[in-house]
């Protein structure tokens, strides 16, 4: 039998490329890393081994585990890279001991607490969230959860709060307004570093009431007033030459930030200060990875939660009153804008409006 060779042209087909599934994987897998970290800060890996490190066996008797519960979460953890194992010896890593060991003013348990209590299971529900919203939101929150949510917060701001009090001269102004200040972390700071300052925490009464609380015990009450109010409703006080915005415009849409800006415009004199720290990106709201990330954080607690870009804020400042004056770099993925009040106002809100002086 003869076999002839087949001649009819072949066609070949592009080989697919070599791409590894591997990066898909790391970062669905990234809620394992997540709880393991939460689960071994609420067990208390960390503070047992802020003294000295530790074996297995001590390593579980100083946190009640069993060797094997111990086991797989410090294993977690130096696979993580915030503990390190030297033959059968655990100890925190340089990380874990300045931020996860003990009550430092790096202290990260309390965002750790926060995370784990109250976003995690937010998170779970961010397909809905982003469809038709959030089924509660942040404001909504108990008291007791109120109280976790507040100091997480804290927390994670205690770097760039720190870094505004040397990222701009306060030597020149006197007066403060922190709206929406929270439990007075910026303001805190603020007056700690300059002594002859005087600043007004602003937020809703609940987040008021542990403003008061945390400002005494930081021994600055009788510089720093509270007042239980709604930025976007009740009058602003006057007679302040600083205005500070802290993490505020996330929770809202361009247009309540806008009202927000003539407000607060309103209520300041010719050449004042307006100070933004926030999540600000780039135009395309991709960079910094995080503050991108952020914007899931803030859907999943406020109805129209996002982050902004530098550009966009700066739309805005011309269109309320205000002259955009620079954008710098605060701790993380945070940074500031700051802005001056131009002579003539553009703001609809009208100084009746406002407080008396």
């Amino acid at each position: 039998m003869t076999i002839t060779a087949n001649t009819a042209p072949q066609t070949t087909q592009p080989a697919a490329p070599a791409v590894s599934p591997e990066p898909i994987m790391r970062i669905a897998a990234g809620f394992m890393a997540a709880k393991h970290l939460f689960a071994a800060s609420e067990l208390g890996l960390f503070e047992a081994l802020h003294d000295a490190p530790a074996t297995l066996e001590a390593l579980a008797a100083r946190t009640g585990l069993t060797p094997r519960s111990a086991r797989i979460s410090a294993d977690a953890m130096v696979a993580l890279g915030l503990l390190d194992r030297d033959d059968d010896r655990y100890r925190n890593s340089p990380l874990a001991a300045a931020f996860l060991a003990g009550d430092l003013p790096g202290d990260l348990r309390p965002l750790l607490r926060f995370w784990d209590r109250i976003s995690y299971p937010a998170w779970q529900g961010l397909a809905q969230a982003l469809a038709v919203g959030p089924p509660q939101e942040i404001m909504e929150l108990v008291p007791e959860q109120q109280q976790i949510a507040c100091a997480g917060i804290e927390a994670v701001l205690a770097g760039p709060a720190n870094t505004l009090t040397a990222a701009l001269d306060f030597a020149a102004h006197r007066r403060v307004l922190d709206v929406g200040g929270g439990t007075g972390s910026w303001s805190i700071a603020l007056t700690r570093r300059y002594p002859h300052l005087r600043a007004t925490v602003l937020d809703l009464p609940v987040v008021a009431e542990i403003a008061r609380a945390r400002i005494a015990a930081a021994g600055v009450a009788d510089r720093i007033d509270v007042v239980a109010a709604d930025a976007l409703q009740d009058p602003l006080p006057r007679d302040h030459d600083v205005f500070l915005v802290a993490n505020l415009v996330h929770y809202h849409a361009p247009d309540t930030n806008r009202d927000l800006l003539r407000r607060i415009r309103a209520a300041a004199g010719h050449g004042a200060t307006l100070l933004l720290a926030d999540f600000w990106t780039d135009p395309t709201h991709t960079e910094p990875l995080h503050a991108a990330l952020m914007a899931g954080e803030f859907a999943v607690h406020v109805r129209d939660g996002d982050v902004y870009s530098v550009d966009e804020v700066r739309a805005w400042l011309a269109e309320t009153g205000w002259r955009f004056r620079s954008h710098l770099p605060l701790a993380g993925p945070q940074s500031l804008i700051a802005a001056t009040a131009t002579a003539t106002a553009t703001a609809s809100a009208t100084a009746t409006d406002q407080a008396p002086r």
